[in-house]
């Protein structure tokens, strides 16, 4: 009973054991089998002397390996030694990488040699487990200070090692300025990041758990105490990345200081040649609705205060804020008021054609543009209403502005719109033919 238990318990770590593999490990061995299938080529190191890595290669065919010849040839060791050796500099340490691999040969065969690390001067190699360790495409697990860590492949590496650099350039937006380091660069310097951040101490780096970048980034609103400064066509960006102030005394620290200083520049885009031109720089139409005979009135502005009209020959640049008044004249303010219940832009004179934009709906601003706003509305015989210039998307054409009026009588009745728009916000008679419709029309 207890053999057959002891049977389920294996199978089970085992079937776990296949399960992980699959699906970690082997999407790992695939890419690393991609990137082997994909020819590199690097430039000669003239400052590497091959006779010196021949006779560092040749320790193979020496005591203590001599005792494991007649087991394993040392010719394919001492090759890819020389092979090795000869290319790569000292810094990338694989001076005891092949006589590591052919003792690790000779110890299956049950041959000792000895301390042969003291006699080929090869540091001791503590044993760690990368089973545990997540490293990502472009690192590989390995042993750094006797503990499973993600180093850097050295093709991802190489085009950082040339200029000692320990990440991407910085981007920059129109608002903000990013930076990324790679944590196993980071690491290679013996720099952590999680203890590094901008100059506000508060403005640290993301860890991507999936790539191993750190992300550094800051922008007009929250500077993280970098600079932010602006010329006619430029937005420039100045920032330090730096290691945390203080150490575990308080008063010293024993690792090296990190002050990387980034700076960066966002070319804002050059709009002076998308331009609108009013048709008309005000529309007139006179109204008779009922009792009510008025002449109504729509105006653009460039101020709040509308003191500036806009005149046919004005050039309107995209996103720049206009003001439209609607004014009824010849009405008794006491008596009645007007409400502006909707404007909507097309690119047709039609009302009612397509695509459609909506900026006043029931009254109120459209919720969806914040650039709307709405003055006085239902408060007199005349309102205001403010929205950012623009344009359909795709189109060219000429873009027709048109608005719903309609006169509500007080007595003593609040003709103002509640917004958000409520289906009670207001008494409104119920005769349709106090509703008017004026249009006005710009062409970029």
């Amino acid at each position: 009973m207890y053999a057959r238990r002891r049977w389920k318990q294996v199978q089970y770590m085992s079937d776990l054991f296949w399960k992980r593999w699959v699906k970690e490990y082997l999407p790992q061995l695939q890419e690393r089998q991609r990137c082997c299938d994909t020819l590199h080529t690097d430039t000669v190191d003239s400052s590497i002397t091959c006779s010196r890595s021949a006779d560092r290669c040749e320790l193979l065919n020496q005591p203590p390996f001599d005792a494991c010849h007649q087991h394993i040839d040392t010719d394919a060791y001492v090759a890819a030694c020389n092979n090795t050796l000869c290319v790569y500099p000292a810094v990338d340490g694989l001076h005891c990488q092949f006589l590591e691999a052919y003792a690790e040969s000779c110890s299956l065969k049950e041959v000792p040699l000895g301390d042969w690390r003291t006699t080929v001067q090869c540091p001791a190699v503590p044993q760690v487990s990368c089973l545990d360790q997540y490293c990502s495409e472009h690192e590989f697990c390995g042993d750094r200070l006797g503990e499973a860590s993600c180093f850097c492949r050295a093709l991802f590496a190489s085009k950082f090692n040339p200029t000692n650099a320990l990440g991407e350039q910085t981007v920059c937006t129109q608002n903000s300025a990013t930076v990324t380091l790679a944590e196993c660069l980071l690491q290679d310097r013996g720099i952590n990041s999680s203890v590094l951040h901008l100059n506000d101490p508060n403005c640290k780096g993301h860890l991507d758990p999936q790539t191993h970048m750190v992300e550094f980034s800051f922008d007009s609103s929250d500077t993280c105490g970098g600079e932010v400064s602006m010329n006619n066509s430029q937005i420039l960006y100045k920032n330090t990345i730096m290691t945390r102030n203080g150490s575990q005394n308080g008063v010293i620290t024993r690792k090296d200081q990190v002050q990387i200083d980034f700076s960066c520049f966002y070319t804002k885009p050059d709009v002076q040649s998308l331009s609108f031109r009013i048709k008309d720089s005000s529309v007139v139409l006179q109204v008779v609705s009922g009792p009510w005979n008025y002449t109504l009135t729509m105006a653009a502005y460039t101020d709040g205060g509308l003191q500036n009209l806009v005149e046919s020959s004005s050039e309107l640049q995209l996103n720049q804020k206009v003001w439209l008044q609607l004014k009824a004249d010849g009405l008794d303010g006491d008596a009645v008021a007007m409400v502006t219940d909707s404007c909507w832009a097309t690119t047709q004179p039609s009302t009612d054609s397509s695509p459609r934009y909506d900026l006043v709906i029931a009254g109120c601003p459209n919720k969806a543009d914040q650039t709307v706003t709405v003055e006085g509305n239902g408060l007199g015989t005349s309102n205001v209403f403010s929205f950012n210039v623009f344009q359909f998307s795709g189109e060219t054409s000429a873009i027709y502005l048109h608005c719903k009026v309609e006169l509500c009588p007080r007595e003593g009745t609040t003709c103002a719109p509640t917004c958000p728009a409520s289906s009670k916000r207001r008494r409104r008679s119920s005769r349709s033919n106090t509703a008017a419709l004026i249009t006005m029309a710009w062409s970029n």
